[in-house]
């Protein structure tokens, strides 16, 4: 069982910038691929970003490329997500998740069916 606990949003304004943190349970987070999804109200969760297990391979949703950074710390089991030049457009519900299976033949990274574990979320509003 893994345990994703995220930290870091709020209410921010247009142009700012905020930095999500998302703690790890578990002895083996150096193992997992990470991603961060977003859901704002009546749409479906999308996309944002992933990275891979040693950090090394990152991907993003076209709308955030260039302002937005995943990364992650494998020695405190966190793996973040900077976001700068914010955008009304921006507000939702964000979501860490992780594969611990990464090498497993499946869904791409970019789908929410990659993965198998997912925290409980954290607002982040922007306002013009």
């Amino acid at each position: 069982q893994v345990q994703l606990v995220e930290s870091g949003g709020g209410l921010v304004q247009v142009g700012g910038s905020v930095r999500l943190s998302c703690v790890a349970s578990g002895r083996t987070f150096t193992m997992y691929a990470m991603g961060w999804f977003r859901q704002a109200p009546g749409l479906e969760r999308e996309f944002v970003a992933a990275i891979s297990w040693n950090g090394k391979i990152t991907d993003y949703t076209d709308s955030v490329e260039g302002r937005f950074t995943i990364s992650r710390d494998n020695a405190k089991n966190t793996v973040y997500l900077q976001m700068n030049s914010l955008k009304p457009e921006d507000t939702a519900v964000y979501y860490c998740a992780a594969d611990v299976n990464p090498s497993a033949v499946g869904a791409s990274p970019f789908d929410r069916r990659r993965y198998d574990y997912w925290g409980q979320g954290t607002q982040v509003t922007v306002s013009s």
